[in-house]
């Protein structure tokens, strides 16, 4: 019995002649099995299905003879399952095959293409199972990354609260200290004259040199370097801090905007109650000293 050619088997499975012309091309002419794996390989390539243009001095099919004697190695071999795919062929045999014969070989040829389906279809499910492992674990990884982030910018927060916790705690007891340091300068110096105030009015009045002023040079005016500023929120809510004299009005925004509870992207602006003044750009860059808010003062948050 003659086999058929390679190209003729992959004709007589129902290939197309442009994709069975390429799949024998592209394997050599090497067999049937070849050119079933390249063709199930190549099946969704995007020029597939472009016309074949074959080398000059190629010869695709040839006669029963030639390819019997150079395809036959291939399809006497075993497949991996250990099935035999062709019974041993009389070289001698000349004869063309019948339509049985050619019915019988194209079975077995769409047998071993349904095994080697199969085999394909199990190994893209492993690759797939494969993938979606990989994908979860790189999952997973980007999890674990999101979360040590996470930790760590809370971490540096509150890390950063605790900061302006201490610092504020430190410039109260600045102005604390501060209180009670003039609070006991005006006590030594108003308390002090009293006694000698009193024995001079025993004593005889005398006359004195006229004078200006009988009570002496006025007092000096008491100078802050601090100032304890209290802000009221839009939910009526308050916060109170300390800021140096010197701070701009901007300080407090900048401080209000960080510390309190007012909506991310609301714009807003500072009003002094008493008197009722709005403060403008302007002011923001003027001293809290120049605006008249120290040693203390209330301030209230406004939308613009």
């Amino acid at each position: 019995m003659a086999e058929l050619t390679t190209l003729e088997s992959l004709l007589e499975m129902g290939f197309e002649r442009n994709r069975a012309e390429k799949a024998v091309a592209n394997t050599g002419n090497q067999g049937i099995e070849q050119a079933m794996d390249w063709l199930m390989e190549h099946e969704n390539d995007p020029d597939i299905d472009e016309p074949y243009v074959p080398p000059v001095g190629t010869v695709l099919g040839g006669d029963a003879e030639s390819q019997t004697s150079t395809e036959q190695p291939t399809l006497a071999d075993t497949t991996e399952g250990g099935d035999m795919l062709y019974n041993e062929i009389d070289e001698s045999s000349n004869q063309p095959m019948t339509e049985e014969e050619k019915l019988e070989q194209v079975k077995r040829l769409e047998e071993l293409m349904r095994v080697k389906q199969a085999e394909r279809r199990e190994r893209e499910r492993a690759e797939e199972v494969e993938r979606e492992k990989h994908r979860r674990r790189q999952g997973q990884e980007l999890q674990q990354i999101r979360q040590k982030l996470q930790d760590d910018d809370m971490k540096k927060l509150a890390d950063q609260r605790r900061k302006e916790k201490m610092e504020d705690k430190m410039a109260r007891q600045r102005v604390k200290d501060k209180i009670a340091r003039d609070r006991e300068e005006r006590a030594q110096k108003f308390g002090g004259g009293g006694p000698q105030s009193a024995a001079t009015s025993s004593q005889p009045a005398q006359p004195t040199p006229s004078s200006p002023t009988g009570q002496g040079p006025p007092p000096t005016k008491k100078e802050y370097d601090m100032s304890r500023i209290q802000v009221r929120l839009l939910d009526g809510s308050t916060i109170t801090t300390v800021f140096k004299a010197q701070e701009p009005l901007a300080a407090v925004r900048v401080y209000v905007q960080v510390n309190g509870n007012t909506p991310e992207g609301q714009d807003f602006t500072l009003l002094s109650p008493y008197p009722r003044h709005v403060y403008t750009e302007l002011d923001m860059e003027k001293p809290l000293k120049e605006l008249g808010l120290v040693p203390s003062a209330v301030l209230v948050v406004i939308k613009k």
